[in-house]
């Protein structure tokens, strides 16, 4: 069986349907979580990691996770014959009735879908991209931060202001603090030391951004996390942005401040690809 690459095929609860209830929390509330997933050669990468990531999240909204069998089935559904397309989980509390108290017993919803793969410049990863900072700002709320709720209106504001002619904006918190960028993880090399953003108050803690210091480390390279203030980028010898479907994008101008294709970026970005953690364009 191959599936033709350009088609969005939509799984809901396991059957073929592009529906749910109106009554959904997901709609409502932004009640719920989601991964996004690279399919590869007919396989979701770091599907481990992106499971951990998503039953840690539904442990701390208190969503029933989905049958890790089930969704592995519904999965590789999607995935077969697939030489490179993107997967999306969603997982909600499901359908309830008006009001913000969550239903008990609840019954979660499922989504999952499968869309072409971006046509990102390979360039981009090759070469690096322009990136600058954005005035639309990340709130601090340690009960969310670190997981991937559905609540996404700071990157939506921020994308909306992001010049087509950047790549991605970087983002701050309301302190001022350096956090993400408005789809990606963000990493500077100081010293030779490799420093990303604390992400306890507020931001995503990307399966990607976990792949790569676990890398780093494994490579003996001095690895830490960080409160980083916009002006500390300035310093940094690379910069560079990671999630699971551009890979690893070495940044080689932010603002006014351009960065060298860095030896530690170029590194990790070959050691990745080695790792079938990312694709890497052709």
């Amino acid at each position: 069986m191959h599936a033709d690459p350009d088609t969005v095929a939509v799984l809901v609860n396991g059957a073929p349907s592009g529906v749910i209830p109106v009554s959904d929390r997901g709609l409502h509330y932004g009640d719920g979580l989601f991964e996004t997933l690279a399919i590869d050669a007919g396989r979701p990468l770091l599907w481990e990691a992106h499971m951990q990531r998503l039953r840690a999240g539904c442990e701390r909204l208190r969503i029933a996770a989905p049958d890790a069998a089930v969704l592995a089935d519904e999965a590789a559904q999607l995935c077969v014959g697939q030489t490179r397309a993107v997967l999306k989980i969603i997982v909600t509390r499901g359908p309830a009735a008006r009001g913000y108290a969550p239903p008990r017993p609840a019954t979660a919803t499922r989504i999952l879908s499968r869309t072409p793969w971006p046509d990102y410049p390979a360039a981009f990863a090759r070469q690096g991209v322009t990136v600058d900072w954005c005035g639309a700002l990340l709130a601090r709320n340690p009960r969310l931060a670190g997981i991937k709720h559905l609540n996404r209106l700071e990157q939506v504001l921020a994308r909306a202001e992001c010049p087509d002619a950047l790549a991605e904006c970087l983002m701050c918190d309301t302190e001022g603090y350096a956090i993400e960028g408005t789809m990606s993880n963000v990493f500077l090399v100081r010293g030779g030391t490799l420093i990303t953003p604390d992400l306890s108050q507020s931001g995503v803690a990307g399966v990607l951004r976990a792949q790569v210091l676990a890398a780093a480390r494994d490579r003996g390279f001095d690895c830490r996390e960080a409160w980083l203030r916009p002006a500390e980028f300035e310093a940094a010898e690379e910069v560079f942005l990671t999630n699971c479907i551009i890979g690893l994008w070495p940044v080689t101008r932010l603002g006014e401040r351009t960065y060298p294709l860095g030896k530690i970026t170029q590194t990790l970005q070959h050691a990745l690809a080695a790792a079938r953690a990312i694709t890497f364009p052709d």
